[in-house]
């Protein structure tokens, strides 16, 4: 698989929605591409509308640099090596659980990023969503 379709997309967003769903939490869930690029987002009901930016922007961070983004966070904390780097890409960058690298054969194909409920509940959401495509 050289780029994730819509349909790997939804697929990914149907994982995520039922994990979601298990855990009783409605969530924002996006997915990008390779290059960043939203494929797809779903605003499950009852999600926070303040959280449809930052699911993009969790899918987005953890793209662009191959990391989940709650890894990213425990090393941007002060005096941790990416100290301050949420405020780098246009302050696009999140430092918080919720966006996973999305892998087919061991390469990063794009991302999920997801937002509404605390950070284990993200996490957990992104994590089910991610493993749809293994």
């Amino acid at each position: 698989m050289s780029a994730l379709t819509l349909a790997d997309a939804r697929t990914i967003i149907a994982a995520a929605e039922k994990r979601a769903d298990e855990i009783g939490q409605p969530v924002n869930i996006a997915v990008v591409d390779a290059g960043g690029n939203l494929i797809a987002h779903v605003r499950q009901d009852g999600a926070w509308i303040g959280s449809i930016d930052i699911s993009i922007s969790k899918a987005w961070t953890s793209r662009a640099f191959d990391i989940q983004t709650k890894d990213l966070g425990d090393n941007s904390q002060p005096t941790q090596q990416f100290f301050g780097i949420h405020t780098t890409n246009g302050g696009k960058v999140a430092i918080f659980a919720g966006g996973v690298p999305v892998t087919v054969d061991g390469v990063v194909v794009g991302a999920v990023g997801v937002s509404g409920g605390s950070g284990e509940q993200d996490q957990t959401v992104a994590e089910a969503g991610a493993a749809a495509l293994a």
